[in-house]
């Protein structure tokens, strides 16, 4: 028990140590704060690699302002444009069985070219029976200015009977006259009185009737005249006619009016086509890029500037162009349902403008159309 005893208290010692250990613990404890305190920062301890980093911070920033400058301050893109042009429908004008369809998918044809062309037998046809309908017109006005000039000359045939039986009057009047004279005086006889008045009764009639022929021929004339009148009219109907026969013929071959490309033929040689039916696509070689931009980039684009434009079709194709019309209004007021704003929960959407940029030169070795993807870079300030 006095063992127990003895080992308490030096475990105590142990615990709590001596005078002398903890003077020494709190010695070195002292030391160690004060050598923390004295211990230099970063910044002081390494200035120059302090003052590297400020200065390159500062670079960066004026770097990148100056890149921003150069390289973005001066342009406006949008990669909501693409490929435009005024495709249209080839549709035949006249209906019938197509004979041959001449051009191929997809290729390119000059003016004048033939698409297609229509069975022209039956437009034949109808042209031949025009051009009998003109001839007989033009047969009927000859016939018309023949019997003209033979009334002409009946007239003057009845003004010469008319002028002769007019003389011949004249001479049974006096010859009359004078047998009447005659036959009072005693010197002539009755026979010869009634004879002469005779002559004058049938030389009056001879008149009469050469004035009548001379009336029938104008009569005739007239007559002939407005057949001659009808017979021309009937010309000019069977001419437009004949002209329109000759249309309808032409309408049965398809030709391109301009230059261009042949897409999605839906014709084939044998199918019946009604008059207006779209047999094919038309995409003409005038194309351009329409660029929808944001109202917010228009403040300083005008027409004439230039423009860098990449088809995402072909990436390694840059090509240049310029600006040439801004559209005087949003996209949406020009679409068959435009945008309705008077609700009650109005929302400001930023606006897309259509934008037209023309292409100084297309690529020849690549296939171009309407509706591929376009990426243009528009230089709206000058660069610094």
């Amino acid at each position: 028990m006095d063992q127990a005893q003895r080992a308490a208290p030096q475990d105590e010692a142990k615990q709590n140590g001596d005078p002398e250990n903890r003077q020494r613990q709190n010695d070195a404890s002292g030391e160690g704060q004060n050598n923390d305190e004295k211990k230099p920062s970063l910044i002081r301890r390494h200035p120059f690699w302090a003052a590297g980093i400020v200065l390159a911070l500062i670079a960066f920033g004026i770097g990148g302002y100056f890149i921003w400058l150069i390289y973005f301050h001066p342009y406006e893109t949008t990669d909501d444009a693409f490929v435009d042009a005024r495709s249209f429908s080839l549709a035949a004008k006249v209906s019938g069985y197509l004979d041959d369809v001449a051009a191929a998918d997809n290729a390119h044809v000059e003016a004048g070219a033939v698409i297609a062309r229509i069975a022209p037998r039956d437009y034949q046809i109808a042209v031949d029976q025009a051009q009998a309908q003109v001839e007989s017109a033009r047969a009927a006005i000859t016939n018309a200015a023949a019997q003209i000039d033979v009334a002409s000359a009946a007239i003057e045939e009845a003004k010469a009977r008319e002028t002769s039986s007019a003389a011949a009057l004249q001479f049974a009047k006096d010859e009359a006259d004078r047998q009447r004279q005659l036959q009072q005086g005693g010197a002539g006889s009755l026979q010869t009185s009634q004879q002469a008045e005779s002559n004058l009764r049938q030389a009056q009639a001879a008149y009469a009737e050469a004035q009548a022929n001379i009336s029938s021929a104008m009569k005739n004339k007239v007559a002939a005249e407005a057949q001659r009148t009808s017979a021309q009219a009937s010309l000019k109907q069977a001419e437009a006619q004949k002209e329109s026969a000759d249309q309808n013929l032409l309408y049965t071959t398809l030709t391109a009016a301009q230059p261009g490309r042949v897409v999605k033929i839906s014709g084939a040689k044998g199918q019946f086509v009604q008059a207006g039916q779209a047999i094919a696509m038309f995409v003409p070689d005038e194309i351009w890029v329409t660029a929808n931009f944001k109202e917010t980039q228009l403040a300083d684009m005008r027409a004439g500037q230039p423009a860098e434009l990449t088809i995402d079709a072909y990436p390694d194709h840059v090509l240049n162009g310029k600006v040439d019309s801004v559209q005087p209004g949003s996209g949406t007021a020009f679409s068959l349902l435009p945008a309705e704003n008077a609700t009650g929960n109005y929302v400001k959407v930023t606006q897309r403008v259509p934008v037209k940029i023309v292409v100084d030169q297309w690529p020849k070795d690549v296939s171009i159309g309407p509706g591929m993807s376009v990426v243009p870079t528009v230089t709206v300030r000058p660069r610094h």
